[in-house]
């Protein structure tokens, strides 16, 4: 396969940058480097993260910390059943002396934004941000408003607490770039966090990036090369979900409701550009295509009634698809 990068991509700098926003993070955050490196390929790939994990996983404490290295602005919604899409998006309000209405905007209007619990909100909500997120503006009275860049929303999940919740529809599901499952600490780091935090705050962090270096490594990473034989790898992988009998796994179609939409072809290329800038290349290999592909295709396959009757989840059929088709 040839590589090699007719752009000239300098991705010397890039590595720097995410080297010096993830290790200001490990001084608050310990361990969760599948986390922290998937928040990173979602900033820099300039997509939203959803986040999947019981309470008490640090998931808040990493997206705050996020926001203050690399001085954006943030802002926490806590959705509940009773929260209206004007708390998130804002709202008209009437000022009695100019006898006119002026809009004041919603915590929509950060760099980032955390959507915590998300489901525990109505279809209305729900709805309210995901369009935020898709358009990147919002309307207020009539009148649009652009949103910030760079803008990424990191929703949460609990996976364990059903009731009083809205799960959000494989459509808007889709809408999230990455689905990261956030996992309990090894006994060591959980060791690690007791001494740091039991004892205190947490330690005060530097800003060692700015929103504008963000944008450039953004504009940067659509340079990194792709070769055309990984092009044909990505597709067969979202084929693969769609018609699996076509790549000798005939035992998977009955597991599998709904394939990869191609929106997720388009952020699997996005992402493994992004995960190959993280490690200094200016090319991608099959292996940063891997790396990312169960973050990026595990809430895009649905499975069907029999899939879930015999516990085998959407990682499961996107690990036997990885080890089906054909690497270039």
């Amino acid at each position: 396969m040839d590589q090699g990068n007719p752009a000239g991509v300098n991705v010397k700098v890039g590595r720097e940058l995410a080297e010096r926003i993830a290790a200001e993070l490990h001084r608050t955050v310990v361990g969760q480097e599948a986390m922290v490196e998937g928040l990173l390929i979602g900033l820099l790939a300039g997509g939203h993260v959803l986040l999947e994990g019981v309470p008490g996983l640090a998931k808040t404490l990493t997206v705050r910390s996020l926001a203050e290295c690399i001085s954006a602005t943030f802002e926490r919604i806590q959705f509940t059943p009773d929260l209206l899409p004007a708390d998130v998006v804002g709202t008209m309000v009437f000022d009695p002396r100019e006898q006119t209405f002026y809009a004041r905007r919603g915590p929509v209007f950060a760099n980032l934004v955390l959507a915590d619990e998300i489901n525990r909100a109505p279809p209305k909500v729900q709805s309210a941000l995901l369009e935020a997120m898709q358009e990147r503006q919002v309307t207020i009275g009539g009148e649009t408003f652009a949103l910030p860049e760079p803008f990424l929303v990191l929703a949460t999940q609990n996976p364990i607490e059903q009731e009083g919740t809205y799960p959000l529809p494989e459509a808007q599901v889709d809408r999230f770039m990455l689905k990261l499952h956030v996992s309990y600490p090894d006994r060591d780091a959980e060791k690690e966090i007791l001494r740091r935090m039991a004892g205190g705050q947490p330690a005060p962090l530097s800003v060692v990036a700015t929103p504008e270096e963000i944008l450039a490594a953004r504009a940067a990473i659509t340079g990194i090369y792709v070769d055309e034989k990984l092009e044909d790898y990505i597709l067969d992988l979202i084929q693969a979900t769609r018609a699996p009998g076509d790549y000798g796994l005939a035992s998977l179609e009955p597991l599998i409701r709904y394939g990869a939409s191609p929106r997720a072809g388009i952020h699997l290329v996005t992402c493994a550009r992004a995960h190959a800038w993280l490690r200094g290349r200016d090319y991608v290999l099959p292996e940063d295509v891997k790396a990312v592909a169960l973050d990026v295709l595990r809430h895009r396959v649905i499975t069907t009634f029999e899939a879930e009757a015999e516990e085998i989840t959407a990682d499961d059929l996107v690990r036997r698809i990885l080890a089906a088709v054909e690497v270039p």
